[in-house]
């Protein structure tokens, strides 16, 4: 069935639009883009959207699945009907499962999981998202022996990440040698777990207030700098992820205008809550690397909107009710996100028009997908329709029954928020 978008918002990175159009969908592909569609035949769906955006459909760079090993947190299925209704029409797991994914016979399954037929009908208007998997980097804990990166490259992973901190600066060095002529992305999170110690919040003021054990940002800046020097030294591209101090975003803004091959992504609640979000104790603002003093947001907005921060990334971290309802510093960090994100943002950054919706959707779409190596399309005739339509105004509760998510682990849990989307294509 085609399906002609009347007066739609359409918000285009690649292109670098943002203005009203009438768009006809047919068979996977946008078959017209124009002011005004008026030869419109009787089997063409006709949809008012009016009000409504149309944007590439969204791409997250790194978010936690529960399967396999711990399905009572999230399942394959739940993590990607969650990633539709949030608007994502590409998602990439981190391989921090159980067992993790250090093997191709593991990637495979999962590939094979996201192709059953079950999963195509995932939610009334919006397909399953692309589903794209991080190759393990080490086989053990103690991150000190690389999987077989090359057998991991030929079964499809999208590139090669742990998703934690690395202490063995050698291994980075051999890593970053070994994974040079495989042209896959590598993504590390720079983090000095000794500097880190036993902190649960960003050192300051409100650390002090709140009585809870501080982490310095120099845990995160110093593992950035002594990334930076490998990155100079060997010359293989590198995605740094969860940036989320100020003096981060300026050592990465210096390696980017010396010439370094280096991309960074911070997280959609690093750009919307500080320290003094952790007044409430809630254990979902328990995150890490910890939500940033007011002066991070500042820098990470602004990095975000002038490109030298290229990504926001979802970070989407399901945890069950029981593993949350814990002391703050008990309980483990992460947070849900792939639902809430967009309206979040729209409604905080766009809305109070500190951010334009294009730079938004930028971040959201077009550059995590240049992260990982791909393409977005652009929104003209002829091109595949990998679409997201997003309904500003909509109001919707954050409830148990309002979430394919499994988990609840939110600070936005039973309270209001504007904006929803309404469809997908992909």
């Amino acid at each position: 069935m085609a399906e002609l978008l009347q007066k739609v918002r359409v918000i285009d990175p690649v292109s670098k639009i943002d203005e009203l159009f009438d768009v006809l969908i047919a068979d996977g592909y946008i078959k017209e883009v124009a002011s005004h569609i008026a030869d419109i035949h009787s089997d063409i769906q006709i949809r008012d959207c009016q009000g409504l955006v149309l944007g590439p459909g969204l791409v997250d760079l790194y978010s936690h699945s529960g399967e396999p090993g711990f399905e009572e947190r999230e399942t394959l299925l739940s993590l990607l009907k969650s990633a539709a209704a949030g608007g994502f029409t590409r998602v990439s797991i981190l391989p921090d499962t159980s067992p993790a994914i250090d093997n191709p016979a593991l990637v495979a399954q999962l590939q094979q999981k996201r192709a059953d037929d079950n999963l195509s009908p995932l939610l009334p208007c919006s397909p399953a998202p692309l589903l794209h998997i991080w190759g393990a980097i080490t086989l053990d804990v103690a991150g000190k022996q690389m999987t077989e990166l090359a057998d991991l490259a030929s079964a499809g992973v999208v590139g090669f990440s742990d998703g934690k901190p690395f202490e063995n600066l050698a291994l980075v060095r051999r890593v970053l040698e070994y994974l040079q002529p495989l042209g896959k992305p590598v993504a590390f999170w720079p983090s000095d777990r000794q500097l880190t110690a036993n902190g649960v919040m960003r050192e300051g003021v409100d650390a002090l207030r709140f009585g809870l054990p501080p982490i310095p940002a120099s845990a995160e800046t110093t593992a950035i700098a002594a990334m930076l020097e490998l990155v100079a030294a060997i010359g293989t591209p590198v995605h740094i992820m969860r940036v989320s101090t100020s003096r981060s975003v300026e050592l990465i803004a210096s390696a980017k205008a010396a010439g370094l091959p280096i991309t960074a992504s911070t997280t959609w609640m690093h750009l919307l809550l500080d320290t003094k979000a952790v007044k409430s104790y809630h254990t979902s603002l328990h995150l890490d690397p910890p939500l940033g003093n007011p002066s991070d947001v500042v820098a990470l907005r602004a990095g975000v909107r002038t490109g030298v921060i290229d990504a926001i990334a979802i970070d989407h971290t399901p945890y069950s009710y029981e593993e949350k309802v814990q002391a703050f510093a008990e309980a483990p960090p992460g947070a849900i996100g792939l639902e809430l994100a967009l309206p979040l943002l729209w409604q905080y950054l766009v809305e109070t028009e500190e951010f334009t919706a294009l730079e938004l959707w930028r971040a959201l779409s077009t550059s995590p997908a240049e992260c990982l190596g791909q393409k977005v399309s652009a929104i003209l005739p002829h091109q595949p329709a990998e679409l997201t339509l997003f309904d500003p105004q909509q109001t919707w509760k954050v409830e148990r029954k309002s979430l394919y998510t499994l988990s609840q682990n939110t600070p936005w849990l039973g309270q209001q928020l504007k904006g929803h989307v309404v469809q997908t294509w992909c």
